[in-house]
């Protein structure tokens, strides 16, 4: 799996969180950063969707972090990782930087996704996106990590 993502992480917290997962995860979550674009925000975009579309892989499955996109629950998280995984192709997540993602890297999408109504952190995403898959794989192998049934 990879998680593709604009901007550059820096140490602290949240690159923490993101590798406390990544070193849980199976699949192993590959991290692959683009520079964040200028210029004006359509032109943000613009310069994000070339370099984000530039690195995906040929046949790639890709699920893109956006805030209009399917909210699953965990269980059905669970599911629908399962039947990524099992699909074939390289399964890649998609996250913009702070104007968002360009309509040209949402045509391309196969799945998009979002973590809630709420805006995030785009750092903090990447940890959070990190910790659900983590859970996903954990109910889809019976690990007792994911407590479902709990008020």
């Amino acid at each position: 799996m990879r998680l593709i993502a604009v901007g550059r992480m820096k140490d602290g917290p949240e690159r923490d969180l993101l590798e406390r997962y990544q070193q849980r995860l199976a699949p192993r979550l590959e991290l692959v950063e683009v520079p964040e674009g200028r210029g004006a925000p359509i032109e943000i975009k613009r310069r994000e969707a070339q370099a984000l579309l530039a690195v995906l892989p040929p046949a790639a499955l890709v699920v893109a972090l956006d805030e209009g996109g399917e909210r699953p629950d965990s269980l059905g998280f669970a599911a629908r990782l399962e039947a990524w995984l099992v699909a074939g192709r390289p399964l890649c997540f998609v996250i913009g930087g702070a104007e968002g993602l360009d309509a040209s890297v949402m045509a391309r999408a196969d799945a998009s996704l979002s973590l809630g109504a709420m805006t995030w952190p785009h750092m903090l995403v990447r940890g959070l996106l990190a910790e659900q898959l983590y859970r996903a794989r954990a109910i889809s192998t019976g690990h007792p990590y994911h407590r479902a049934g709990r008020p």
